[in-house]
């Protein structure tokens, strides 16, 4: 109820607004004014839905202009979200669309996309897929991330693809004990992952793929890159697909 109060109230400024800016009420006298404020509170009791469409506007508006600062926001930042030389590539490497993760291994939302981006991958063979580890969940978020990112530099993609869907699979606490195990899983060595654990080039990618994400406007996990469109939050394979159906289109257009 309070925020159908508010969205009236909204509603009932922006007409008063309106109508003063095009009546010239600043040019009334006290009775003018008070007989027009009346002729308005009049009309908007009888037309209620006049103020419920104005606001629809305003939120049509203001998402247009979001959607097209995220558009923007991926032109401007394309070559640091896709082809940093630091984070992990899978998919097909050599495909002609990038779809970017930005993922927190304690999010749950991202735990829930993974699948969705593993059946994306494999129905559509075109397809990159560039995962920017973000924690943003804490203590054991971080912890996770430098785990992983240790795992990739020091044991390779094959170790750190297996481990990213451990760990995404993994719904437990996340300690160097759990970690540990979840590597050598993935036919890792743990002693090796945990002794580079804190390497500066792991915090430093860590603090490269947050400032990314600041300047992207990112504030949640997950966040999509899909071809030229940034999209945020959780979302099926199947909407997911008409993004990367839009980009493929956009490439057959260009080329």
């Amino acid at each position: 109820m309070n925020l159908i109060k508010t969205m009236l109230i909204a509603g009932v400024a922006l007409f008063s607004a309106t109508f003063t800016f095009a009546a010239g009420l600043g040019e009334m006298n006290l009775a003018e004014r008070e007989a027009f404020g009346e002729a308005v509170r009049a009309y908007l009791l009888e037309n209620p839905e006049v103020i419920l469409e104005a606001i629809e506007i305003l939120e049509r508006r203001d998402a247009a202009a979001e959607a097209q600062t995220d558009l923007d926001l991926v032109q401007n930042n394309y070559a640091d979200l896709t082809r940093d030389g630091f984070s992990w590539v899978g998919g097909n490497p050599d495909g002609t669309i990038t779809i970017v993760e930005f993922s927190d291994y304690r999010c749950t939302f991202c735990k829930r996309a993974h699948p969705e981006v593993m059946a994306l991958l494999e129905a559509n063979d075109d397809v990159r897929f560039v995962l920017k580890e973000l924690p943003i969940l804490g203590a054991d978020s971080t912890l996770a991330s430098k785990a992983a990112i240790s795992a990739l530099i020091n044991q390779g993609d094959e170790v750190y693809g297996v481990f990213y869907d451990l760990l995404m699979e993994h719904n437990g606490a996340i300690n160097v004990k759990t970690l540990s195990r979840l590597v050598e899983q993935a036919d890792g060595d743990a002693g090796l992952m945990v002794a580079h654990m804190d390497d500066p080039v792991v915090t430093q990618i860590i603090a490269k793929n947050r400032a990314l994400a600041t300047t992207m406007k990112i504030t949640g996990t997950p966040t999509f890159i899909i071809g030229g469109e940034m999209m945020r939050g959780f979302a099926p394979a199947s909407a997911m697909q008409r993004f990367v159906d839009r980009a493929r289109s956009q490439l057959q257009t260009n080329g």
